[in-house]
């Protein structure tokens, strides 16, 4: 029931995320809406293709179809409210990519997958939503600036395997490895820690 809840709360931060950055380059509604549906589903839509699981999760619950448009209704109506969006959209951002780390990771190992495979998928679930974002938006996505961000679900894919290695208990994963994950991108962008940039002068 947990992993369920987390997911849907997953696809709703993510949208909420898509919303913001929609609405920050003056789409219509129709735009934001698929901004926030293709954010929201995106990387686990491409996820589930790879492993061959289709129809994709989506699919089959319409409950994350209508957690979408709750936050597209929520976020139009709460606009003026979201005065800081920078803070918002990297808020909800966080929280996505913290919630989908942990879905992407556990659905490959229902699938027998190797932990490393694990360990991209979730990755993949995490950040492509955002990629596909906004490349659709017209931004260079954030997976490859220097900014630290696929790192983060990463490290916390790495995290749920030491735990579950360690036997703790299915739901102290899932929730030790949302906070690891969001408490690392709270750390580097509080302090501005950035891999490094090669390129030739």
């Amino acid at each position: 029931m947990l992993f369920y809840t987390l997911d849907i709360i997953g696809t709703f931060a993510f949208a909420i995320s898509g919303v913001l950055v929609a609405m920050q380059k003056r789409m219509d509604v129709f735009g934001i809406f698929i901004i926030a549906f293709v954010t929201a589903v995106g990387g686990g839509t491409l996820r589930d293709m790879l492993i061959g699981k289709t129809p994709v999760g989506w699919m089959n619950d319409l409950n994350y179809v209508y957690a979408i448009a709750a936050a597209v209704i929520i976020s139009i109506v709460l606009r003026k409210k979201l005065n800081k969006l920078r803070t918002s959209l990297f808020l909800f951002d966080t929280i996505g990519l913290g919630v989908f780390t942990i879905i992407g990771v556990e659905i490959g190992i229902s699938a027998n997958l190797h932990p490393i495979i694990c360990i991209a998928l979730g990755t993949m679930s995490a950040s492509f939503g955002g990629v596909i974002r906004d490349i659709l938006c017209n931004e260079i996505p954030v997976i490859f600036r220097k900014e630290i961000y696929a790192t983060a679900c990463i490290v916390g894919g790495i995290t749920f395997f030491i735990l579950r290695y360690l036997k703790f208990e299915e739901d102290l994963i899932y929730i030790f490895t949302v906070i690891v994950v969001i408490a690392i991108r709270l750390i580097v962008v509080k302090f501005r820690v950035k891999l490094p940039n090669v390129y030739q002068k």
